[in-house]
């Protein structure tokens, strides 16, 4: 049976040049490869075609060669079973049989695993009451962590004693598996399972941590909020997560924070708003005011013949910006409030003003009028 063409078994072109081929290889290589497909027949034979692909392409000779004569040419496919590939320590353009088991397995060797490593982050949610949001406060928590072991300092062994070098994988961290396969003997490495990788057994662990290293403790914290944190913002404390691996550094402390609203204030970013009710008298004649701030209340003059839903601004007197010395601004709603329960007295006092205005003291009421008298001819 004719043989498949070698560039298109790696899905290359013939112009490709040594970094797509063995970019393609690669690629082809871990997806037919025996340990990713156990017992499929078919993948062993893609896996044979890939490498007998490559073990041409990536020589420079070979490929010459194939290019003029084709996959029939004699010297093309030579070498030992798999046009020239002879097992995974001859695999052309690698480094040898660690580039192999990186590709495979990710490269878990013992120095990898006992590399310092930051600790993981630790997320919890904080609840602050509108002003302590607003104003910065500090705040108590209970902190459930990772920590090093206070015993044995994080070693995990016994006062006296050390870890000792794995018996089984001297120190490595993994250990050579070989496999018999359908074209020939296979070797893979596997992180080493009596020493889980780190190339180091405890004999006599520590008492507290039962060879750990760490231990989980909750305690007390006192955490600073800054003053202007939003709701929904998180707040990073540093180097109070959980502790790190192989010395590294402990992970952050992340609070999701969480405003309660407030009786009279509602916020924008910086800003705040503020409803405050006034009677019709003093909207139309204009009054002094109290407005309630979150330091104490400031007197503000509203002017004659405001209106239901006017706004007023008090620029600076917001809600901090975070970490600023700068302000937003607090805003004033207006609601003028229509009088119920009024005695006789009243109700003539009004019906004396009402007959008295002219129409002109209401310029929306004037407005809409005139709107309908336009609407139907009037």
């Amino acid at each position: 049976m004719a043989k498949r063409d070698y560039y298109e078994v790696l899905g290359i072109e013939r112009s490709a040049d040594d970094a797509a081929i063995k970019k393609a290889y690669r690629q082809m290589a871990k997806k037919y490869h025996p340990d990713m497909n156990p017992g499929n027949k078919e993948a062993e034979e893609k896996f044979k075609e890939v490498n007998e692909a490559y073990s041409v392409l990536s020589d420079p000779q070979k490929r010459s060669r194939y290019d003029q004569f084709g996959s029939e040419e004699p010297s093309a496919g030579g070498g030992s079973g798999f046009g020239g590939f002879e097992g995974f320590g001859g695999f052309g353009g690698f480094g040898g049989f660690d580039d192999i088991f990186n590709m495979f397995t990710g490269g878990a060797t013992s120095q990898r695993r006992n590399v310092p490593m930051q600790g993981d982050d630790i997320r919890m949610s904080i609840t602050l009451n509108f002003e302590e949001a607003a104003k910065g406060c500090t705040k108590e928590i209970n902190l459930s962590r990772v920590e090093i072991c206070d015993v044995c300092g994080g070693t995990g062994c016994k006062a006296g004693t050390k870890p000792q070098t794995c018996s089984r994988c001297k120190g490595q961290g993994v250990e050579t598996v070989i496999s018999n396969t359908a074209f020939g003997r296979v070797q893979r490495r596997q992180e080493c399972p009596a020493c889980r990788g780190r190339g180091t057994t405890i004999s006599d662990p520590c008492s507290k941590c039962g060879g750990n290293g760490k231990i989980r403790t909750t305690r007390r914290r006192s955490v600073n909020i800054p003053a202007g944190v939003d709701n929904g913002k998180i707040i990073i404390v540093h180097g109070e997560g959980n502790a790190g691996e192989n010395g590294g550094p402990a992970g952050d402390l992340q609070l999701v924070v969480t405003i309660k609203p407030h009786k009279l204030f509602t916020r924008n970013g910086a800003d705040m708003f503020v409803d405050i009710p006034v009677s019709f008298v003093q909207a139309a004649l204009g009054a002094e005011i109290d407005v309630p701030t979150l330091d104490k209340p400031v007197k503000y003059k509203i002017p004659e013949g405001t209106q239901p839903g006017d706004r007023f601004r008090l620029k600076g007197m917001g809600i901090p910006y975070i970490r600023s010395n700068s302000k937003g601004d607090l805003y004033i709603n207006i609601q003028v409030e229509v009088p119920k329960k009024l005695t006789d007295k009243q109700k003539e006092i009004l019906r004396i003003f009402d007959e008295s205005t002219t129409g002109e003291e209401y310029e929306k009421k004037r407005s809409f009028i005139n709107k309908i008298k336009d609407a139907f001819g009037g």
